[in-house]
């Protein structure tokens, strides 16, 4: 019998174990009251707060939380939400404010202190206290020196005042944290970096330093297409215009789509040296490796516009229309020339017919990241700060027209 109530005893003393550890987790001692932990985040509110979040209505959002936020005031994670949405509607400094107030709350953990700077921070950087917000993520960095977003914003606002130095070690700490897994990408923005060091330096009227940069920056990442666009064009200020020449023909063979941007270089060069011919051998050679390649098909019909055959100008202007109709580079050519014919009307029939059902765009690139648009390829986006991320945006030609002949 004693052993049985000895068993007994044992059990009441596990139950009983078990349920002050449940009561633990829901409740927690602060300035002396006893809080459920849970009642917030189980009230209506805080999920109707999230649903509408989630479905981007931040007014009604707003309203909810505040009301979740009132039945328990040390909810930290409600506020804190609650400051990040009067960000986001352009309220900074309630948002200022209400962050600021989290930071003197007593009994903060160490992480909880740096997600409040953390959020502070993206306030001063929204309002444009650069300066605070320097501090405010360097402080984050301090308290958790593997805090990714907080390096992150800290890398963005060396960039915006251009301090590529502090933004390139900034990013080293960033890969350092990555690993391996973002290796790639790690290189390819340190090598963007790399560059903007090095056009720095070109300024700076130091073109020894300069060379250095935009050759580590080609190490870093071969794909780093402004390098080789700098680099030739530093040596082409010191006269050495064949190695400016074989540092822009390179972008073939690595990026071959943005060749283009190094097309007025090399014309002007090839001039120089009386060696057109090469000039267009090398567009022809662009049209063999991918036959959609409008730019090198526009650059061809140029050069000739120029060397005075406009009619074999034409040829390639209108093979250059049916694979980029929108491209307003092309129809301006095209006119010119129709001028100086004087309006051939075989010509202006061929044109129209081309052009009938095209429609036109001048911003024909866009980031991939966050749909920015622009009417140039940008390295770097101005609305996210991401690296090498815009592409050309075409339309499709219609099925009649790319079948029509040319």
């Amino acid at each position: 019998m004693s052993d049985t109530l000895a068993m007994l005893g044992v059990l009441l003393a596990l139950l009983i174990g078990l349920s002050i550890g449940k009561a633990w987790e829901r409740y927690k001692l602060r300035d002396g009251r006893w809080l459920d932990r849970r009642k917030s985040r189980e009230s209506p509110h805080y999920i109707l707060g999230l649903n509408y979040l989630v479905s981007n209505q931040i007014d009604l959002a707003i309203e909810e939380l505040n009301k979740a936020a009132d039945l328990d005031p040390g909810a930290l994670e409600i506020h804190l939400i609650l400051g990040n949405l009067y960000r986001e509607k352009g309220q900074v400094s309630k948002a200022v404010q209400l962050h600021q107030s989290l930071l003197q709350r007593p009994r903060l953990t160490t992480l909880e202190h740096a997600y409040v700077l953390l959020c502070l921070g993206l306030d001063f950087k929204r309002a444009g206290f650069v300066d605070r917000a320097f501090d405010a993520f360097s402080e984050v960095v301090r308290l958790d020196p593997n805090n990714s977003y907080a390096l992150l914003n800290l890398e963005r606002l060396h960039e915006e005042q251009q301090q590529w130095q502090e933004a390139q070690a900034v990013r080293k700490r960033l890969a350092d944290v990555a690993g391996d897994a973002d290796k790639p990408n790690a290189q390819a923005i340190l090598a963007f970096l790399e560059n903007e060091i090095g056009q720095q330096s070109r300024r700076d009227k130091e073109p020894d330093q300069a060379l250095e940069h935009f050759e580590t920056a080609i190490e870093l990442d071969p794909r780093t297409v402004p390098a080789y666009l700098n680099l030739g064009d530093l040596h082409l200020e010191q006269s050495r215009p064949k190695e400016a020449i074989g540092a822009w023909k390179r972008i073939i063979k690595i990026a071959p789509e943005r060749a283009y941007l190094a097309f007025d270089r090399l014309e002007k060069v090839y001039a120089q040296l009386k060696d057109a011919a090469s000039f267009l051998a090398l567009c022809h050679r662009l049209v063999d490796l991918n036959t959609t390649d409008w730019r090198a098909r526009l650059a061809i019909g140029q050069h000739l516009e120029a060397q005075g055959q406009p009619v074999q100008a034409l040829d390639y202007l209108f093979e250059s229309l049916v694979h980029n109709p929108h491209a307003l580079a092309i129809h301006q050519s095209i006119w010119r020339i129709l001028t100086t014919l004087d309006f051939n009307s075989n010509l202006v029939d061929r044109y129209i017919s081309l052009t009938r059902d095209a429609v036109f765009y001048l911003d024909p690139h866009v980031c991939m990241q966050c749909r920015y648009r622009s009417t140039e390829l940008l390295w770097q986006c101005p609305q996210c700060h991401e690296w090498n991320t815009f592409v050309e945006e075409r339309i499709t030609p219609a099925e009649d027209n790319a079948k029509g002949p040319l």
